[in-house]
């Protein structure tokens, strides 16, 4: 069974039709794309996947569990976590507190235990400050551990944002443009990082990416979207060379 199945998915804002009949199915531990020129759905179809958007014909199975049109916490309790195009961080909290935040969907005590700082609170705030800290030194973070996120350069905002998603111990990770705003050096280094977050931690990831030099390179199936409706999938270079997406996506 794949890890992620979606069937038939779509969604109509008044009489725009955002996404029909979107069909994808991810196995476990692949790394997929999803790619299309801009204003084709991309993002629309993770909103619908995470829960943002309530899809209107279709189904969403992670992990053979049907998932569809659920709150976006409780899919992210099943398993999905998400990074964004503009990045989401706490800017005023410490990067430490960042990836807490993340860990908060495994570690629950009462208000009142946090207010009258009770052993629960002081034993589970001692858990996540370091289960956080492991993940900072996997990100080489953790030397900022106590900067404050707003501090931080672009691409290590960019690691700490991957880092946090990956608190919420998801079974798939969605990235949104994550080379969005790098230049090439820093495209490689996150190249380099996505590879290495697949390996580490046994991750599902489908990202949607412009650069295709990204794309091609660590890709290992692509699902082109055009005007909401597949135009092709399959294997990296079969896509990107398959002539309809050359004429509606690379403008060839």
């Amino acid at each position: 069974m794949a890890l992620l199945e979606v069937k038939n998915l779509g969604i109509s804002f008044g009489g725009l039709r955002a996404v029909n009949a979107f069909d994808i199915s991810i196995e476990r531990e692949e790394l997929y794309g999803l790619i299309g020129p801009n204003g084709a759905g991309k993002t629309t179809v993770f909103n619908l996947l995470t829960g943002v958007y309530k899809p209107d014909s279709g189904k969403v199975l992670l992990d053979g569990k049907d998932i569809t049109g659920k709150k976006t916490i409780d899919i992210s309790k099943a398993g999905i976590a998400r990074t964004f195009q503009n990045i989401r961080l706490f800017k005023q909290l410490s990067v430490l507190d960042n990836v807490k935040a993340g860990l908060h969907n495994k570690h629950h005590y009462s208000t009142v235990e946090g207010i009258l700082r009770l052993p629960k609170y002081r034993k589970i705030e001692r858990e996540m400050d370091e289960q956080a800290m492991e993940l900072l030194k996997v990100f080489d973070l953790d030397g900022m551990a106590h900067v404050a996120a707003a501090n931080l350069p672009y691409g290590q905002q960019r690691r700490l944002e991957i880092a946090r998603a990956l608190a919420t111990e998801p079974k798939l990770l969605l990235l949104d443009e994550p080379a969005a705003g790098m230049n090439p050096n820093e495209t490689g280094e996150l190249m380099d990082m996505i590879r290495f977050v697949r390996e580490q931690f046994h991750m599902t990831i489908l990202l949607i990416e412009h650069d295709m030099k990204l794309v091609s390179g660590i890709c290992e199936k692509l699902t082109v979207l055009n005007f909401g409706e597949v135009l092709c999938q399959g294997t990296t270079s079969d896509v990107l060379n398959d002539p309809q997406v050359i004429t509606a996506y690379l403008g060839e």
